[in-house]
């Protein structure tokens, strides 16, 4: 009797400092943070696409377009992510790189399609950067490095275009940190298999890539944004090898070489 009686006023006593505990926190202040985060991603995703884009040149081409869409669509519609939130944008660009801005923008330098043997291994980049978007490793970054007071103030026009230039250098020419690149490349599978297409791709890309690093670097600035691409592919290859999916579609590289002849055009 006295053991129960005991354990009753412990629990008690439990559950008044955790309501005592939540009391404390200031859930409004939580929400407005949050709140002000969002809108502010958005505002700079307009922002940082506006001002990338007047120094490069877009690739139009609607082979190239259509197929690149087709990549994205098939990953957004197997994994019920809203399609109209991944903007994508193919740049006229002689290096290999691929990168997400804030507020869903997802661009693609033709040098890294062309890079690609398969349209399995655009599709792997493909998704690991749209896993980046949903995770909301861009964000992330920013408020991280440059902190969200400046990144409001890029939003009200009470910063230079040095300091945008300056943000958006960041996310085209630096890395996330370990963890969430892995978070990204695991969540890559999921995508890919979900959507029919092999992973295996994804893995193959990136050890070519660890091949070519030694020779062809300033050209491979997504080796340098996403480093120790040996090892990751072998950690896709042995998640990839726990995922029960393997009717996979198969291949179209006839189309895939229609494609990259496309990109000269």
């Amino acid at each position: 009797m006295k053991n129960t009686t005991t354990q009753g006023l412990v629990i008690v006593v439990f559950f008044f400092s955790m309501l005592f505990i939540l009391n404390q926190v200031n859930w409004m202040q939580i929400f407005k943070v949050q709140q002000t985060t969002e809108q502010t991603n958005k505002k700079l995703g307009e922002l940082f696409w506006d001002f990338y884009k007047k120094s490069e040149t877009l690739n139009e081409n609607k082979t190239v377009i259509t197929a690149v869409d087709s990549i994205v669509n098939k990953i957004c519609k197997a994994n019920k992510i809203e399609r109209k939130n991944i903007k994508v944008h193919v740049v006229n660009k002689n290096e290999v790189n691929a990168f997400a801005l804030p507020n869903g923008h997802l661009v693609l330098n033709t040098a890294l399609i062309d890079s690609c043997k398969t349209s399995e291994e655009l599709a792997g980049v493909i998704a690991h950067e749209i896993a980046h978007i949903e995770y909301n490793h861009v964000m992330n970054k920013l408020v991280k490095e440059i902190g969200l007071t400046v990144l409001i103030s890029m939003t009200t026009g009470s910063t230079g275009s040095e300091t945008i230039k300056g943000a958006i250098k960041l996310l085209t020419s630096s890395a996330f940190d370990r963890k969430l690149e892995k978070e990204a490349d695991i969540k890559a599978v999921d995508y890919l298999v979900n959507a029919g297409i092999n992973p295996i791709g994804f893995s193959d890309f990136l050890s070519r890539l660890d091949e070519q690093e030694n020779t062809s670097a300033k050209y491979l600035s997504w080796v340098s944004t996403h480093p120790e691409s040996k090892t990751r592919a072998k950690y896709i290859i042995k998640y990839s090898k726990t995922k029960k999916q393997t009717n996979f579609d198969s291949t179209d590289l006839s189309a895939w070489q229609n494609v990259q002849k496309s990109l000269k055009n």
